[in-house]
């Protein structure tokens, strides 16, 4: 192709025709300007019009019989205009192609001219994807939980899972830990009544912490019919600042205790949970297998995030607007989605995602460089093995690998996530590793817990 520049001037020309310059206004933001001749639009514009009236409908006119003039005058404005919107994208795509860079985001455009019968001028602003220097990964510390699945957390499990699946029957006695309680309360804080604090016909399970500590408590023991006062006090870190480690009394009346009713451990218990077992040996050695791949899971969980964080915190980066504004909308399309489908995601507010989305930005292009920096690819084997793993949680596991197998879009998921299992392996080779012995519920929820 003939291209011509002028490289002092950081002026490009191609095809003798668009004009493109390029200034660097920070060390992720360009601005480019180019002008593209007004005849490359105006023989545009024409085209289009010459189209439309080929094809509109206007009254005293047969359809492809309406001049030209009358044409343009409905719809000359509207036309230019979208023949302009569309050479500031094609012109600014050209642009990017021969000056070789990458923008990290869609720009905004900005026509500085655009008057019919002159040339086009049009600044592009965008971001390009920053330099990132990696730091040293040999000061980056890693907690590694180290847990065994003992006899009694397989008992636990079996028993929550007994739970889930109990029904109610109402009991005379005194209520004791597991029981459901149905309550009224009040609470008040030097004697004021506060907000979120009174409730009635509230069910309560004992010794669930699902309220402050102290308050469950303080109801075992109470029988229905009984009325209760009791002193607690809100956690220093409690989410309302201004009841924090506050002293709180409550009233409280118990209309019903409920005892859950547990089923029997046999084969129909067995299959709501997808196990096909005759006896509790067998659905028990499930369980275990279950739990097995849960403690997998979560000490992964917990050792890349601290692999992130400490990825995070050893390197200085400058992240895009552009990119964080558009995992903000996928945040808010997830959790739109959780939400089931209720709300419009653009009516949640970007505040409330941006940190989460910043993180995920700068974690993303931290993974792209060492993956670049290391030549890493995602080993078919171990793509592999994580589908099989995947799949041996299903009934039918041949039909999940096939699906997988049969879908670019979800296999390439799972190339992400290995490929991401091989930047962690590779940061954890020099990071400085300390093994931590937990139970099983605790490294449970290390591996839930983020950052």
């Amino acid at each position: 192709r003939d291209r011509s520049c002028d490289w002092s001037s950081d002026v490009c020309s191609s095809d003798l025709s668009m004009q493109v310059s390029v200034e660097t206004t920070s060390n992720i933001e360009r601005r480019m300007t180019i002008g593209v001749p007004a005849q490359e639009i105006d023989q545009a514009v024409q085209k289009r019009l010459q189209e439309t009236a080929r094809t509109v409908k206007m009254n005293g006119f047969r359809p492809g019989k309406v001049p030209m003039r009358v044409v343009k005058r409905r719809f000359g404005d509207s036309v230019r205009q979208e023949i302009v919107g569309e050479v500031m994208r094609d012109n600014y795509i050209k642009a990017l192609q021969e000056q070789d860079i990458n923008p990290a985001g869609w720009p905004k455009f900005e026509p500085k001219t655009m008057e019919e019968g002159k040339d086009l001028e049009f600044v592009a602003i965008f971001e390009v994807l920053p330099e990132v220097e990696l730091g040293d990964f040999s000061k980056i510390s890693v907690e590694k939980p180290k847990a065994e699945i003992a006899d009694k957390d397989v008992d636990t499990m079996i028993d929550n899972l007994r739970r889930q699946q109990a029904t109610m029957k109402s009991v005379k006695r005194k209520s004791k830990n597991k029981d459901v309680v149905l309550i009224d309360f009040k609470g008040t804080v030097d004697g004021e009544e506060f907000e979120g604090g009174a409730a009635e016909n509230h069910k309560l399970t004992l010794g669930s912490g699902q309220m402050i500590p102290g308050f469950e408590k303080g109801i075992v023991g109470g029988k229905a019919g009984e009325e209760l006062e009791i002193e607690v006090t809100f956690p220093e870190d409690y989410q309302n600042e201004e009841l924090a480690g506050k002293p709180a009394k409550f009233d409280i009346k118990i209309h019903e205790v409920q005892e859950p009713q547990l089923p029997e451990l046999d084969a129909e218990f067995f299959k709501k949970f997808g196990i096909d077992a005759e006896d509790e040996a067998t659905f028990r050695e499930e369980v275990q297998k279950n739990m097995e791949r849960e403690l997998k899971q979560a000490v992964s969980n917990k050792v890349k995030n601290d692999v992130v964080e400490g990825l995070l915190e050893s390197t200085e980066l400058e992240v895009p607007a552009s990119l964080v504004d558009q995992e903000i909308d996928r945040l808010r399309q997830d959790a739109v989605q959780r939400f089931g489908g209720q709300v419009d995601f653009q009516q949640l507010p970007k505040e409330i995602f941006e940190e989460q989305a910043r993180r995920r930005v700068k974690t993303g292009l931290l993974f792209q460089e060492v993956v670049k920096q290391n030549d890493l690819k995602a080993d078919p084997a171990k793509v592999d093995e994580k589908i099989q793993e995947i799949a041996s949680t299903y009934e039918q596991p041949e039909e999940v690998v096939a699906h997988f197998n049969s879908s670019p879009e979800q296999k390439q998921q799972i190339e992400s996530s290995v490929l991401e299992d091989a930047v962690v392996d590779l940061i954890l080779g020099q990071a400085k590793v300390k093994e931590k012995k937990l139970k099983y519920e605790e490294a449970i929820q290390a591996g839930q817990q983020q950052r």
